[in-house]
């Protein structure tokens, strides 16, 4: 497993791709593959996050569990899935959120390729999983990587927005210095929750309104 990521984030991610672990989970990922076992996303986008989105341009970090599970859906970057593909609830009640703050606003498909080039880190803390069993690589220490890079960014970066919806990813918070980045915070968007405060959680707008701010670009949602 030969991660491919942009050249910026090897400033602070060269000694963790190092690390034992990472070799462990790559160990894993062969032997799975051995066993003829399906698992998502295919190898060259499983770092597809580090690689879509420069460090150097990072301005909003949106923090998902682990990939879909099913064909086609997968390509590393959390709550989008590959153009032509059908649009996931979540990511269904995503686009009314942003219909709710931008009336009129009809997305193209559910590849969200488009927020990752813009600066907005789409990262997932576990990075791969086995077809049709979601979270069934939740032990094979990818939250020790992803949890690790939460810290680092935390520590050598400044004023990041960091988007955290649900409990599962509210966790996360005690990694983060919260007197130099920003969180914002809401239920999960799965049609399970997302009627609990994620609709109309204003989150979109409101990381344009601290963008704008800080004399930062805004994202084109």
């Amino acid at each position: 497993m030969l991660p491919q990521i942009h050249p910026s984030w090897e400033t602070i991610l060269k000694d963790e791709l190092s690390k034992d672990y990472i070799k462990d989970i790559s160990l894993f990922l062969d032997s799975e593959a051995l066993k003829w076992k399906t698992v998502y996303p295919e190898q060259k986008s499983i770092f597809a996050a580090f690689s879509s989105t420069p460090l150097n341009s990072l301005k909003v970090v949106i923090l998902g569990q682990d990939p879909y599970h099913w064909p086609g859906q997968a390509h590393g970057l959390s709550f989008s899935v590959q153009e032509g593909i059908k649009i996931p609830p979540s990511l269904r009640n995503i686009y009314k959120e942003l219909e709710n703050e931008y009336p009129g606003y009809t997305p193209d498909s559910g590849s969200l390729i488009h927020w990752a080039e813009q600066g907005v880190l789409l990262l997932n803390s576990i990075l791969t999983v086995e077809a049709k069993k979601p979270a069934s690589h939740a032990k094979i220490w990818w939250e020790t990587f992803t949890d690790n890079v939460l810290q680092k960014i935390s520590d050598s970066q400044q004023w990041i927005i960091f988007v955290l919806w649900w409990a599962y990813a509210q966790k996360k918070k005690v990694l983060i210095d919260c007197d130099k980045h920003f969180i914002l915070e809401s239920p999960h968007p799965s049609p399970f929750s997302a009627h609990r405060w994620f609709l109309w959680n204003g989150h979109f707008k409101r990381i344009n309104y601290i963008l704008n701010d800080q004399w930062k670009e805004e994202i084109k949602w």
